[in-house]
């Protein structure tokens, strides 16, 4: 045996330091991150640390995360979706307009909004595997489709740029309960959403650290072509990743229509960067086979945080976008570093 085979050899059994593995998370940059806002808050703000401020970051949160962590799978798989934010606003729209014009339970026209919603997840993995064209181009075309028909169906159907009222419609209530109730814990008022929001990064960390699909999405995002020569299935992957992220936007565009009844159809342009960004502070890159779910619940959280934070201390509300576009670079540096450290202690 080679004194090269040896080496090899005895580094396959050594044991991985605890500071390696550290190191090694992509979520350390945006954890130290929110431990910083969060001690900056919580001086600068009285108000911050009560109970009822903490459920309010955290519905706040629970709101982009829902959506983050899905986005940050997809582009842990390479990656990335200009129409998630529309889409929660189209998922929306047709299960409030489908029951309403059908004067069908709202249940019907949840599960009709499940399938249209899942079926444009498809459409965009489709023609992205198909065409080979940049995920940039194939979900601009699908933002820019899905903005008009939101607006030209609204109007066609209901006269106005917003839906009718569901909120006397049978099935309403249950509807209500799942995706928009209030829950009560030690005396503190918590949305449903969070507990949708943590149900989420549990599963989507147990896909990609527990199961096959998990290692498909990190080698589609590492070199599609390579992992396409092992036998990974590139195609099925990226549609069920896109499909990943229509079941966020069905989850949230439900929470949209049962907390208010109605729904504006401009509603959702733009959130689809905020989805990208919690994704990227949390330590997803660009370019795609790195990340975590964790990362981005904990980016959406540094979002919460900052968004809330600057109420409580009374800051200018107009410097928010400044601490966002500060907090993503800070990140991406931070976590650029911490995969150098972690490199180099390989």
């Amino acid at each position: 045996m080679s004194a090269a085979t040896e080496r090899t050899a005895d580094e396959r059994i050594l044991r991985t330091s605890p500071l390696r593995k550290l190191l090694s998370r992509p979520e350390l940059g945006s954890v130290v991150g929110a431990l910083a806002v969060f001690a900056v808050f919580a001086l600068a703000a009285d108000g911050f640390l009560r109970a009822a401020s903490l459920s309010t970051i955290l519905y706040a949160s629970s709101t982009i995360g829902i959506m983050a962590v899905p986005v940050a799978l997809l582009m842990i798989g390479g990656e990335f979706d200009l129409s998630a934010g529309v889409l929660v606003t189209s998922s929306a729209l047709v299960s409030s307009m489908f029951s309403y014009q059908m004067t069908a339970n709202t249940w019907v026209g949840v599960g009709v909004s499940l399938l249209v919603t899942l079926a444009i997840g498809a459409f965009n993995g489709f023609v992205l595997t198909r065409t080979r064209l940049p995920s940039f181009i194939v979900t601009l075309g699908t933002f820019l489709m899905l903005t008009g028909m939101n607006l030209g169906f609204t109007k066609l159907i209901d006269g106005t740029v917003s839906t009718k009222t569901v909120a006397d419609m049978e099935g309403f209530p249950s509807a209500h309960d799942v995706f928009a109730s209030t829950l009560t814990f030690g005396g503190v008022d918590f949305k449903v959403t969070v507990l949708w929001w943590l149900g989420l990064v549990a599963v989507a960390s147990w896909i990609l650290l527990r199961t096959r699909a998990g290692n498909w999405i990190f080698a589609v995002g590492g070199n599609q072509d390579a992992a396409r020569a092992v036998g990974v299935p590139v195609t099925k992957t990226k549609i069920g990743l896109y499909m990943g992220v229509a079941f966020g936007a069905w989850i949230s565009g439900q929470h949209l229509l049962f907390s208010f009844d109605a729904v504006q159809s401009g509603e959702g342009v733009g959130n689809e960067l905020i989805y990208i960004i919690a994704a990227v502070i949390g330590g997803c890159l660009i370019t795609g086979g790195y990340g975590s779910a964790v990362g981005s619940a904990v980016g959406a959280l540094l979002f919460g945080m900052t968004s809330k934070g600057i109420v409580f201390a009374e800051w200018n509300p107009d410097w928010f976008k400044f601490f966002l576009g500060a907090m993503l670079l800070l990140a991406t540096l931070l976590n650029a570093w911490v995969r150098k450290r972690a490199e180099a202690t390989k």
